[in-house]
């Protein structure tokens, strides 16, 4: 059967019908690996006899491996494997982790011996072999990880894509929108049901349930497959972009024409991008003709490509760097949406009863950030896009950049906030005697803890959603799962941050075996270290101001496919002189 290329469809491929199956293997996907991440820091504490500050650390480095390697799931994607295949690799590979994970569970050899000391220093430490079989489930999950997270949302994209369509830029950013949300509402879930199960049925099905999960996902997604759009993998996109540097460093010495000599760049017979735009004119050096008889076989192509690029390619590349600045915004951010685990430890020594004698797992405290992030958008998509529409004839509402600059603000407050309330509970807890007892439960409400979780919803659907699509509509369709996983190197960047911040603080803090971030809550400082995190992100927020402002406006030149070119290069539809790219196939 053939493949369609991209963002076509064939009668019987792809449209809103693949979108169950799609969407359940995402969904489940997340409930399965959130419900393990959600109270891994108890779980890790307790069974594994981990200080906090190490095993917070653990879970700051599982979470940057996660979010890395999809920018290498994503690249092996787009250049190889394609999307569904990727997604289908990425399922099977994160239910063997998540089966690992509850082999430690089921088996206690895996564990050290069961110790009900308040302090993990006080108990047998777990062998090397132990953790090792831990640490191997946490990169197993990691590698499905790379597999889904690129893939998933762009494969989504791929089965509504229709450029043919008017009102298809407004269909792609309900997907969008919708599709974070279902992630939200998976989310939520996880923190909730799996993390009740955790902790009143116990670890081993507590850890059973993510895997019978795990299971459905994988038999759900593999169902549709006869109904999906499967796009062609570009073999040529990572060597493409390789031709591009190579070639100009081998060019560094030549001078550059003049722009407007259309003869002296090279690009595909048809194509109508026959000069480069003048931004990074250093790369520009890489499709100057030297010499047609040297450079061109007779055919009129590049005889050696690592010498010789189209100006598309050019452009491409120049598309992904021009994105960097901003991108490097999400980095701080992404230390401000990676706290959860220090939110489990302030709800342990609080009173979480919420309505009668039910009380509110530590672990499920990030339901609120879900649930605030869902409902935005919800209320943005069904009214307010809507609304601001008959005033600006913006099909989206707000800007992607204006989104993003809203969440990064949002997310100072929301450090802020945590800081407030970590002081006041730290001076509760002083108070009536809990100094030197890390799990005493004073009486201050854990409900404290809502407005800080809301606020970083209310962030993160601002600034998390608007990154993702920014980022989809400024780089080529072929790239776009490596688009999407831009989002997802940024976290992975943003934990590494976090757990560098940890462990510096950690130790020059110190004093008399007490840090800020002490295992014992009550004599650390965490409020000092929510002050540090909201240093940091007001600082960010102005660094975005910068970047946004040199970035110039997101009003988009739009790339389209030319039939004559066979899928083998894009062309503009509008003139050269606007510096911003958008990529439509």
């Amino acid at each position: 059967m053939e493949i369609p290329s991209e963002g076509t469809k064939t009668s019987n491929k792809g449209g809103f019908r693949t979108m169950p199956f799609i969407i359940a293997n995402e969904s489940l996907d997340k409930v399965a690996s959130f419900g393990l991440m959600a109270n891994m820091v108890v779980y890790i504490v307790t069974e594994y006899h981990l200080d906090n500050a190490p095993a917070i650390n653990i879970l700051f480095l599982w979470g940057a491996i996660s979010n890395f390697l999809p920018i290498f799931g994503a690249f092996l994607s787009d250049s190889f494997l394609g999307r569904f295949r990727s997604i289908a690799l990425g399922t099977l590979v994160s239910l063997l982790g998540m089966f690992v994970l509850w082999l430690t569970s089921l088996i206690p050899q895996t564990r050290p011996s069961e110790c009900e000391k308040p302090n993990p220093a006080d108990c047998d430490p777990a062998k090397r072999a132990q953790l090792v079989l831990l640490y191997s489930s946490f990169v197993l999950m990691s590698l499905g990880a790379a597999g889904i997270r690129p893939c998933s949302m762009a494969f989504g994209a791929d089965q509504l894509n229709n450029p043919d369509n008017p009102k298809n830029e407004r269909t792609l950013q309900r997907f969008f929108n919708w599709y974070y949300a279902s992630v939200g509402i998976s989310i939520t879930i996880a923190v909730t049901i799996i993390v009740y199960i955790q902790d009143h049925a116990g670890w081993v099905v507590g850890f059973g349930v993510p895997v019978g999960l795990m299971l459905i996902s994988a038999i759900m997604f593999l169902v549709g497959s006869f109904l999906y759009v499967k796009v062609k993998a570009n073999k040529n996109l990572i060597a493409g972009l390789a031709h591009v540097v190579v070639a100009a460093w081998r060019n560094k010495h030549l001078s550059l024409p003049p722009s407007s000599n259309i003869d002296s760049w090279y690009s595909l017979k048809g194509s109508k991008l026959v000069t480069p735009t003048d931004k990074l004119r250093f790369l520009n050096k890489s499709c100057m003709i030297k010499s047609r008889e040297k450079d061109l076989d007779p055919q009129g192509l590049a005889i050696d490509p690592w010498s010789l690029c189209t100006v598309r390619q050019v452009e491409e590349l120049k598309a992904v760097i021009k994105v960097v600045p901003i991108w490097s915004t999400g980095i701080v951010i992404a230390v401000t949406l990676s706290q959860h685990s220090f939110h489990v430890l302030q709800a342990r020594t609080m009173d979480r009863h919420f309505i009668g004698k039910f009380q509110i797992p530590p672990g499920s405290f990030g339901v609120f950030s879900i649930l605030t992030l869902t409902l935005w958008v919800a209320i943005y998509d069904l009214a307010i896009v809507p609304f601001l529409s008959k005033f600006t004839n913006e099909p989206r509402g707000l800007s992607f950049k204006l989104r993003m600059g809203i969440g990064l603000a949002i997310s100072c407050l929301a450090t802020a906030v945590s800081a407030l309330v970590e002081r006041h509970r730290r001076s509760v807890a002083i108070r009536e005697g809990f100094s030197n007892n890390p799990l005493g439960v004073v009486s201050m409400s854990a409900m404290w803890l809502i407005p800080q979780n809301c606020l970083t919803g209310l962030g993160e659907a601002f600034n998390a959603i608007g990154q993702i699509q920014f980022y989809y509509s400024q780089l080529p369709k072929g790239m776009a799962s490596i688009a999407v996983s831009l989002f997802s190197l940024g976290l992975g960047l943003g934990n590494v941050l976090g757990s560098i911040i940890v462990s510096s603080m950690n130790d020059v803090t110190k004093e008399n075996g007490v840090s800020w971030v002490s295992n014992n809550l009550n004599q650390g400082h965490y409020d000092y270290y929510y002050w540090v995190i909201t240093v940091m992100s007001v600082v960010n927020f102005f660094y975005y101001l910068v970047c946004s402002w040199a970035y110039g406006s997101d009003e988009n030149v739009v790339w389209d496919e030319d039939e004559d070119l066979k899928g083998e290069a894009m062309i503009f539809t509008k003139p050269m002189e606007s510096q911003n790219i958008v990529f439509s196939t």
